[in-house]
């Protein structure tokens, strides 16, 4: 999938994949990680998720990457915050209080680049990639995050009915992906409401990924 086509979505306001509200899984399961205020969450594939807006009302240190500057630009605009823009390499550094968001693809993002990370919140990004880069994407994040604990949301659906993103992804790929670094917990599988896209029957279902052993 290009980054073409993200880019498309951002440009022409086709973001149906953006949420208004913070994600309940989230809000559910974020003791699982046993963090600490100030501790550093790493949101891959953000887009302008309101998610971040929680976890900083929360006390945690955001850190984001995603493709488009439109998305960034509005989410910063919804903070209220005007961040200091850099460049850092073949990226778009957006810096203000507690928040780094970088913008370009997540292939480009360094662990020098990113720096420490204390946990991940995976909300949209393992499913919105296609099978053949979703291999690339977790093996990159497993070495990007120093195999730092995640949350990973994942749906669940027929796909004869409707093709993805976002994807459908099976327990059987999550440990695919990543039972060679990490315990796989399945901490909650609830039908989603109202279906995926209002299409399809699916199941909304939220990992815990702990580094192994």
């Amino acid at each position: 999938m290009e980054a073409s086509f993200w880019h498309k979505k951002w440009e022409i306001n086709q973001i149906g994949f953006h949420q208004d509200v913070t994600n309940p899984l989230l809000i559910k399961h974020i003791g699982k990680l046993e963090l600490n205020k100030g501790d550093r969450i790493f949101i891959p594939l953000c887009g302008k998720t309101v998610d971040i807006a929680w976890l900083l009302s929360e006390g945690y240190q955001v850190v984001g990457v995603e493709l488009s500057e439109i998305a960034i630009k509005q989410l910063f605009e919804a903070l209220g915050i005007t961040p200091e823009i850099s460049n850092t390499g073949q990226l778009i550094h957006y810096h203000a209080d507690n928040i780094d968001l970088f913008i370009g693809d997540i292939f480009d993002l360094s662990v020098k680049v990113l720096g420490h990370v204390d946990a991940v919140f995976d909300r949209a990004a393992l499913v919105a990639l296609p099978p053949e880069m979703r291999l690339r994407y977790s093996a990159h994040m497993v070495t990007l995050t120093n195999t730092a604990p995640q949350l990973i949301i994942c749906f669940e659906y027929d796909q004869s009915v409707m093709n993805g993103p976002p994807f459908s992804i099976i327990a059987s790929e999550v440990e695919q992906h990543y039972a060679a670094h990490y315990d796989l917990t399945l901490l909650d599988a609830p039908n989603l409401k109202g279906g995926l896209k209002g299409r399809v029957d699916a199941i909304e279902a939220i990992w815990l990924l702990n580094k192994s052993g």
